[in-house]
């Protein structure tokens, strides 16, 4: 029997680059809806899902009977429930690294539109003004970055390139980076003391969850901005509304938050120093493709007998089925 590969990811289309690859490896494919009981329905007849932002929950893994590999197009998979695909005997993959630059030019873009105040001089003309308050030069500012992995590891390398001065807190450290680049090395309470600007790059996990809390947002400078293109999750929106609201911070870029897409009552939504993109940090022709190769090869080695590389679960091997 064939195998059957389903294709979940929202930016994969029919008779695209994915589609050809895996047809041209023997296999079939389809395309489905991508939540809820209908993903749960369509899951139980395929041997391999390359997934994209789908809640992979124990109630459809536990449906997906013939289910051998998910590969995640993303360099995050905390909408994957791994613990009950291990137990389920199904792979899980991942592709770190594959939207770095594109992420890593987005926080670059969300700091530069809060230091200009672009969204809101652009809202301004367009309703017939002529603004022209001041802004400020990111060159000389100090960058904080919480967690320098490969993300934040490129925007500290871009940062460092427009004359930012950068320090970094991570509790793994890549001491030959650092040395490499001059990053000054802080706590956590440091780096959100010191910087100018501070940029979130964690993975979510219950020790990351709202780590990004009231008192951490006392801790941030008058005036500062904090980025977050990582996980909503990662900071608690009540504190930070309040912090945007009493002006102790200057505004908030944020690629990503709690509940996408944000709902209509979000207290963000009407704060004028809250600039709120829809995820797109890894929307880019060039990361897209990147990621849904490398997932759709994994899934294809592991099909064919092979290890796939960024494997997140190697213990799946031990399920019995």
């Amino acid at each position: 029997m064939t195998q059957r590969v389903l294709i979940t990811t929202a930016y994969l289309e029919p008779g695209g680059e994915v589609d050809r690859l895996l047809l041209e490896a023997g296999f079939e494919t389809a395309f489905a809806p991508r939540s809820g009981p209908r993903l749960r329905r369509v899951i139980t007849d395929v041997d391999a899902v390359v997934a994209g932002t789908d809640a992979f929950t124990a109630e459809v893994l536990e449906a997906a009977t013939r289910l051998k590999v998910l590969g995640r197009c993303g360099a995050g998979y905390d909408n994957i429930d791994v613990e009950t695909a291990t137990r389920q005997g199904i792979a899980v993959t991942f592709t770190p690294g594959a939207n770095r630059r594109s992420v890593a030019e987005h926080v670059l873009a969300l700091m530069l539109n809060c230091a200009r105040l672009i969204p809101q001089n652009v809202a301004a003309v367009a309703a017939g003004g002529w603004d022209q308050r001041s802004g400020r030069e990111l060159a000389g500012a100090t960058l904080g970055i919480v967690g320098l992995g490969s993300i934040g590891k490129t925007v500290a390398r871009l940062a460092l390139a427009l004359g930012m001065r950068v320090v970094a807190y991570d509790p793994f450290l890549d001491t030959d980076f650092v040395a490499d680049t001059g990053i000054e090395v802080r706590s956590l309470d440091g780096v959100l003391a010191e910087a100018d600007f501070v940029s979130l790059h964690l993975f979510l996990d219950d020790s990351t969850r709202r780590l990004i809390d009231a008192r951490a947002l006392a801790l941030m400078k008058p005036g500062a901005y904090l980025i977050n293109t990582a996980r909503g999750e990662v900071v608690d929106e009540a504190a930070l509304a309040d912090a945007l609201e009493s002006g102790h911070l200057g505004g908030a870029g944020l690629d990503v938050v709690e509940t996408e897409p944000l709902p209509p009552d979000s207290r963000l939504r009407g704060l004028g120093n809250a600039l709120v993109t829809a995820h797109i940090g890894a929307a880019t022709v060039e990361a897209r493709s990147r990621s849904s190769l490398m997932a759709t090869r994994q899934v294809i080695d592991l099909l064919q007998g092979r290890t796939p590389d960024n494997l997140v679960n190697p213990d799946y091997a031990k399920a019995v089925r």
